[in-house]
């Protein structure tokens, strides 16, 4: 680090200088000099100290004054909106420069964050856009799907009573029945996702929601060798939270672990608990994992992976938790496993963006 010079040695120094050498010369002079030459010396020598004094006043004037100015205008312009400014005394190498950088950063990391709150605001009012459009199409498929749909579902139960036992055609119509029913799955999370019911927060026992999620879940996993265990947290007080949503959000978060299993069998544990003023949940699964290229889309809208899968799971997921005021974390490792934790807030507050967390 190059050495430097402070400003009020730089002030000083100066002073200090011309001070020692003009008593050096007054002495040396005034020793061979009579009475009345002495006075004429001193008279210079007043004049001399003088025009320190207004040297010293021109030197803080340019070492403070001109900074002081330029950074009290430069704030002005910052307070106005202006955040494309700088101030010129940062090239200095002294305490002076050091605040001049010091206001340069700021301004700099000012304007970073500005920029990142509008590029928010720009996807945020997108995403809403998106939701507007979505709610129009979902409320459009669901007038024409579902009634035509309805009809299919009842001309295949006719058409199953009517058939023999032995008829092949009934294997068949159980596959038309099934794909009847994820049809149906899809427009009831499509509609969920466009035009979602207000959440209803109270105070509730995250315990129960997650052992409720957990009872639900395995249903779906008695002709597999797949394990659920739940560790609760006996010590988490009261949660405000809706209830019924929460449940949805880790029984999809659990059939996605449980899909992820493949026929060898597998573990989820589901750990309840808090950290850092959130009440937490944690879903950690045994499966396939996920690819890294696929981690920034999961909770996308429609983007799945899966052959049956509709898309749609995860962005409730992630819209519901947002509500809460909450975000998701996830963590992947592909071969592996991963884990879904969702952090809620103990008390409801606004929803905020970048309410997901992926590692």
């Amino acid at each position: 680090m190059p050495w430097r010079v402070t400003w009020r040695l730089k002030a000083i120094l100066p002073v200090l200088v011309v001070l020692v050498n003009g008593l050096l010369v007054f002495v040396l002079v005034t020793l061979s000099l009579e009475e009345h030459a002495r006075y004429q010396v001193r008279v210079v020598a007043v004049a001399g100290a003088v025009v320190i004094v207004a040297a010293v006043i021109g030197m803080m004037s340019l070492l403070l004054q001109h900074p002081l100015h330029e950074l009290h205008d430069k704030i002005a312009r910052v307070r106005q909106g202006d955040l494309n400014v700088e101030v010129s005394f940062a090239r200095r190498n002294d305490d002076i420069g050091d605040l001049g950088r010091d206001f340069n950063e700021m301004v700099r990391q000012l304007r970073d964050s500005r920029e990142e709150i509008q590029r928010l605001y720009r996807t945020q009012m997108s995403r809403a856009e998106h939701l507007a459009t979505l709610g129009e199409l979902a409320t459009g498929l669901a007038h024409e799907i579902r009634n035509p749909l309805a009809g299919i579902a009842g001309v295949m139960d006719i058409v199953g009573r009517d058939l023999p036992e032995s008829s092949p055609a009934r294997e068949v119509l159980s596959e038309v029945q099934q794909e009847i029913l994820q049809i149906k799955r899809i427009l009831s999370d499509l509609l969920e996702t466009a035009r979602p019911r207000p959440s209803d927060f109270r105070p509730a026992d995250l315990n129960s929601t997650a052992e409720h999620a957990v009872t639900l879940a395995r249903q779906q996993t008695i002709s597999r060798p797949i394990e659920i265990r739940l560790s609760k947290s006996h010590e988490l007080p009261p949660v405000e939270h809706d209830a019924g949503q929460i449940q949805q959000v880790l029984l999809n978060l659990l059939l996605n672990a449980i899909q992820a299993i493949d026929d060898a069998g597998g573990n989820i544990r589901v750990r309840v608990g808090s950290e850092d003023g959130f009440a937490t949940v944690s879903i950690s699964d045994t499966g396939c994992g996920i690819a890294p290229e696929h981690l920034a889309n999961i909770f996308r809208p429609f983007f799945t992976t899966k052959k049956r899968g509709t898309g749609l799971g995860l962005s409730l997921v992630s819209r519901i938790v947002e509500a809460h005021g909450g975000r998701v974390q996830v963590n992947s490792t592909p071969g592996e496993g991963s884990q879904f934790m969702v952090w809620l807030p103990f008390h409801h507050v606004q929803a905020s963006a970048g309410s997901v967390l992926i590692q």
